[in-house]
């Protein structure tokens, strides 16, 4: 069965395109890094870039100097720590609550919606999952043993919680300690504080995560106000990154994203509330799980900035608890908490045909007529696969009936997102890269006009000089203004120095290009975007 799982899982990763803005940018740091050599100060386009620690970047630039430059080599880091975090569920639920409990939180948490999603994309949110969860996970191993194996698992705790602020930074520390601490006020426990091993972990902590974070400082005195000030507080306490969603934002993400288990999901922490027994003095794993997966709702609901992905850590704390609860439940009452499960995948089966009344556009009614079609597929997958389960339960045949949703659910996803490839050509640049390869060369300069397509980098083994545009890339420039062009006149200028040049411009901006009277033939041009060449 692990097995199979690895093969549905790890099987589609290279089938997909790279999507904008993420996939693009966290593809191309690291092929950025192994090209220049330095692996200390991160660089997109080749302008320093402080949004992220640098772990994720270190794993993609290995696999990319091990197996090459592809893109199932740039998702592998994503696709590993999913995997892993699907084993450790298995391993912590069999430690804490028996072995049963083990394996079905192993089931579910690898075949949730948005946790087997986002172990195919290219982000850094599964990572950084992966580490808080084997933090949090550790800390409550550690505090069921004695001496010697408590202080070796709260060692592996600390060593976790600094990779994952080398993952994504501060939150890999801070979210685990403000949960510890609502737990202790909430259980009126304050013993564990007593059993994390103060000294030795932190000198654990630090060993880890310390030494990036001086190398990177030296380097570039800079770093600390961008990262410690404007990627930490000013991110989460305002809109500046234009990621503003309304509270509510995360409702439709976890009713969707844990399906087939969303309804079990309530009945679990409902029933983890009332059923587990304050007892004083000793720590409850299944109130400090609750405690975890509410605050990282609330925490990421008050947030200035939303993305689904950031409800990722709750995903293997649930998974627990409904493991547990599943292993202590009858047949009878999980077939009552799927059937709702049933309605909600007929009716996406229903509206799955319809997929291209949604285009605005006449090449995205095509194109999103072509992804219905693997929509319909994954849906009749999931479909049948919940009949199954239902009529297993009826016959009182838990495991094989929790294994037969978990697949259809796992192998519906993968159909869903492979199908994406339909309509990646809105959010990718492969197919420009294929026609304009000939054309570019390690020594010529290309432009990029008003705009930064994230992917093609990555596909051409080139970057940009920026020409009239900042965005993420505002800080990278005040920096190093050299490696930017501020203005159109002076693209103008440089173009007529060059005796080679490329340059890539939006359709919809292509004629203010124009207006310039510059020597140009197109090489490239279709309803988003025109490459031309100097003559």
């Amino acid at each position: 069965m692990l097995l199979a799982v690895a093969l549905i899982w790890f099987g589609n990763l290279e089938y997909r395109k790279l999507v904008k803005p993420d996939e693009g940018r966290y593809a191309e740091i690291p092929r950025e890094m192994v090209v220049s050599g330095d692996w200390t100060t991160p660089r997109l386009n080749e302008l320093k870039y402080f949004e992220k620690p640098p772990l994720q970047y270190w794993a993609t630039a290995t696999a990319y100097t091990l197996f090459g430059e592809h893109q199932w080599t740039s998702r592998l880091w994503a696709a590993l720590t999913g995997f892993a975090g699907v084993l450790l569920a298995w391993f912590a639920g069999t430690r804490l609550f028996g072995r049963a409990a083990g394996i079905y939180a192993a089931l579910l948490l690898g075949s949730s919606m948005l946790y087997s999603m986002m172990a195919h994309i290219n982000t850094l949110d599964m990572g950084v999952t992966f580490f808080i969860t084997l933090g949090i996970f550790s800390l409550l191993i550690a505090q069921k043993e004695e001496q010697v194996q408590q202080r070796n698992w709260m060692w592996l705790a600390w060593a976790a919680l600094a990779l994952a602020v080398l993952s994504k930074g501060l939150m890999g520390l801070i979210l685990p300690g403000a949960a510890l601490f609502l737990y202790s006020v909430f259980n009126r426990d304050i013993t564990v504080w007593k059993r994390i091993h103060w000294f030795s972990g932190l000198l654990v902590f630090l060993l880890v995560a310390a030494p990036w974070f001086v190398l990177v400082i030296k380097a570039n005195p800079e770093f600390f106000d961008r990262f410690f000030i404007y990627e930490h507080y000013t991110r989460f306490t305002t809109t500046v990154h234009g990621r503003y969603q309304p509270w509510y934002y995360f409702v439709p993400v976890l009713l969707l994203g844990m399906l087939p288990w969303t309804f079990l999901m309530f009945d679990t922490l409902v029933r983890t509330w009332k059923n587990s027994v304050q007892q004083v003095r000793v720590f409850s794993p299944e109130r400090f799980l609750l405690v975890w997966a509410v605050f990282i709702y609330l925490f990421f609901s008050v947030s200035g900035s939303k993305l689904p992905s950031y409800l990722l850590p709750m995903f293997p704390a649930l998974a627990l608890l409904m493991g547990k609860q599943i292993a202590d439940m009858s047949a009878r009452r999980l077939f009552w908490l799927t059937v709702p499960t049933l309605v909600v995948v007929a009716i996406l089966f229903g509206l799955a045909p319809f997929t291209a009344k949604t285009a605005d556009t006449p090449l995205q009614e095509q194109m999103y007529g072509n992804y219905a079609v693997w929509l319909v597929i994954a849906a009749a997958i999931w479909f049948v696969g919940v009949c199954a389960a239902l009529w297993l339960l009826r016959r009182e045949n838990k495991l094989v009936a929790v294994i037969v949703l978990a697949f259809s659910s796992l192998i519906a996803a993968q159909v869903g997102t492979s199908g994406h490839n339909t309509v990646a050509r809105e959010r990718s640049a492969y197919h420009i890269a294929e026609a304009i390869q000939p054309y570019v060369k390690p020594e010529i300069p290309f432009y990029s006009i008003l705009y930064y397509e994230q992917t093609l980098p990555f596909y051409i083994k080139h970057t940009f000089t920026l020409v009239q545009y900042q965005d993420e890339m505002d800080f990278g420039i005040k920096q190093e203004p050299q490696r930017a062009i501020p203005d159109l006149a002076g693209f103008a200028a440089a173009w007529k120095k060059d005796k080679e040049a490329l340059a890539i411009v939006e359709t919809y901006n292509y004629p203010r290009v124009q207006e310039l009277n510059l020597p140009m033939k197109e090489i490239f041009h279709d309803q988003q975007y025109v490459v031309v060449m100097k003559p």
